[in-house]
């Protein structure tokens, strides 16, 4: 898919999101931060991007963020918060319903690994999210946006290398750079080969 050259991220403080924030510039592209508390936002990269301040739970703010742009990135996330919640599949909601009124096509929406997973292997801690991203999974696959569901795996802190190991239907490996992880949540908007595809991926092991 070609055209896109504007992306609004969700979740943008987090770490994943950071990284995409970082990940986008560095690709060329003219980016929004959706972001709740702008001061978590580093002033060098606040910089560089259109900030955008609202609640991902809010429709009528989502819809302004959303308006006049080509794709959107999910980074939606609880950070150490583990009980039950709906932000994440709500806020999703809200993202597509404000893409499909502005004719916005593409989306990557990041969500776990353990999705891949039977539900009797996830650790009992995790399920509640689980359960959330799953609502999240089930309101892309009724959309009608061209939508690519990024599950990586343990995230971890090393540098990106931007030569990763991508699946699509099951998770590959046991770990992802969050630098990688952001790099493929942009990037895979422009291909074509991702849409519709739960997508695993890893750092690759060498031989």
């Amino acid at each position: 898919m070609v055209g896109i050259k504007k992306i609004v991220v969700f979740g943008a403080t987090g770490t994943t999101g950071l990284c995409c924030l970082e990940e986008a510039l560095d690709l060329g592209y003219d980016v929004t931060a959706f972001v709740r508390d702008p001061s978590k936002l580093p002033e060098e990269l606040a910089s560089q991007v259109t900030v955008n301040v609202g609640d991902v739970l809010n429709a009528s703010q989502v819809d302004d963020a959303v308006q006049g742009q080509d794709g959107v990135v999910i980074a939606l996330g609880t950070r150490n918060d583990l009980s039950p919640t709906t932000m994440m599949s709500e806020g999703t909601k809200n993202i597509l319903g404000a893409m499909d009124a502005h004719g916005v096509r593409r989306v990557s929406a990041c969500m776990s690994a353990f999705n891949f997973w039977e539900r009797s292997k996830v650790p009992e801690r995790f399920l509640e999210i689980l359960a959330d991203h799953e609502r999240m999974i089930e309101a892309l696959k009724a959309s009608s946006v061209e939508w690519v569901g990024v599950l990586p795996p343990h995230i971890t802190e090393e540098p990106g290398t931007r030569d990763y190991t991508v699946e699509h239907g099951r998770g590959p490996g046991r770990t992802i750079s969050k630098h990688d992880l952001g790099h493929f949540l942009v990037t895979c908007l422009t291909d074509d080969s991702h849409v519709h595809q739960l997508c695993g991926l890893c750092t690759k092991v060498a031989p």
